[in-house]
């Protein structure tokens, strides 16, 4: 069973009416038996395919609910082990880039927070990153030091049970169903709020990818990232040059030449593209057009011929993952099995 473009995007008034206890009906079977609440995650999963106007496949909703699983086991406030170090750490860190030395940090983390416990007593016990989100909000509020450490940046990333962008809620907000406690960023801490942004995250694009496994890649690397890497991919086989194949084709925010740029340059004559097109070309990176790019086109053809076969225009990029939460060697591709083993799982539900 694959993704399609007509499926992912299909609008509601296109497909065969279904009355909406059938689909949350549909929903609470394909639940994990693990997943407490279950009327309660139907109903906001329901909410958020309905009104992000997408087609409540088994397909598409064994996909929101194989990265829940995976990354939160549907916990909308998950813990995180050793927390309290990781966000010392932070503030360490955060406290040497602007030259705060850190007793002055220390200092101010013992006065007392809003709840009437010490800033340094709540990190010392936090266990959630919503916790841990609410503390720096707090402080930044609260304390002088707290905009001159942290302004407006909460080093908490990600959040909710599908571990969503914070910044990718905040400017995709348009159109939430739900009112808004305070901030975009705590609703993402919210149940429906977790699930709303993150199946807007894995579905809101079209992608015409052969089977969901590179769908989840995305999801963890970023839009068209599986795409990308293949583009990537056929560049290097093209030059001989070695390329990371990570599904960033630009340097994002600079106008300097990347790797991928640089190695593309190299084939101008060959694709009849100036640098300048080439550039052009290379910032769709991030939409579907790429794929219908001179650009694309030109190394594919290139590329194929040089292999004397069709190469793969999908693959999972080649992606270490990093974060002060992560203790073990792993990658997007491993993510995206371990998603794709649960997707899998999900569609053998009854």
């Amino acid at each position: 069973m694959s993704f399609t473009p007509s499926l992912q995007r299909l609008r509601l008034a296109a497909a065969p009416v279904r009355q909406p206890a059938d689909v949350k009906a549909q929903i609470q079977r394909r639940l994990p038996a693990h997943v407490s609440n279950k009327a309660d995650w139907a109903n906001d999963t329901y909410t958020s395919f309905r009104t992000q106007q997408l087609d409540p496949s088994t397909s598409n909703l064994c996909a929101v609910i194989a990265v829940a699983d995976q990354e939160t086991n549907f916990s909308a406030e998950a813990t995180v082990p050793g927390l309290p170090k990781i966000a010392w750490g932070e503030i360490d860190r955060r406290a040497a880039k602007v030259h705060v030395p850190a007793f002055l940090v220390r200092t101010a983390l013992l006065i007392k927070s809003s709840n009437g416990e010490s800033y340094a007593a709540r990190l010392d016990k936090v266990r959630s990153e919503k916790d841990l989100s609410d503390i720096f909000d707090d402080f930044i509020n609260m304390v002088p030091m707290g905009q001159t450490l942290f302004g407006n940046l909460n080093p908490v990333h990600t959040g909710g049970s599908m571990q969503v962008s914070i910044a990718f809620a905040e400017a995709h907000a348009k159109g939430y169903p739900w009112p808004i406690d305070c901030s975009i960023r705590r609703e993402v801490f919210t149940r429906h709020g977790g699930i709303y942004f993150g199946t807007l995250h894995l579905l809101g694009y079209p992608a015409d990818y052969s089977q969901p496994l590179y769908r989840f890649a995305d999801f963890n690397a970023g839009w068209y990232a599986s795409r990308n890497a293949a583009f990537q991919a056929a560049v290097a086989r093209a030059t001989g040059m070695k390329l990371t194949l990570d599904g960033d084709l630009i340097l994002y925010g600079s106008e300097k030449a990347g790797s991928t740029e640089l190695a593309v340059r190299t084939l101008a004559k060959q694709i009849d593209m100036s640098d300048s097109k080439i550039r052009r070309d290379l910032e769709k990176g991030k939409k579907a057009a790429f794929s219908d790019s001179t650009l694309w086109r030109q190394v594919f053809t290139l590329a194929d011929k040089m292999a004397g076969r069709q190469l793969p225009r999908e693959m999972l990029p080649g992606i270490k993952l990093e974060s002060p939460k992560i203790t073990r060697n792993l990658t997007t591709a491993w993510f995206a099995q371990r998603v794709d083993s649960r997707y899998q799982q999900c569609l053998s539900r009854r």
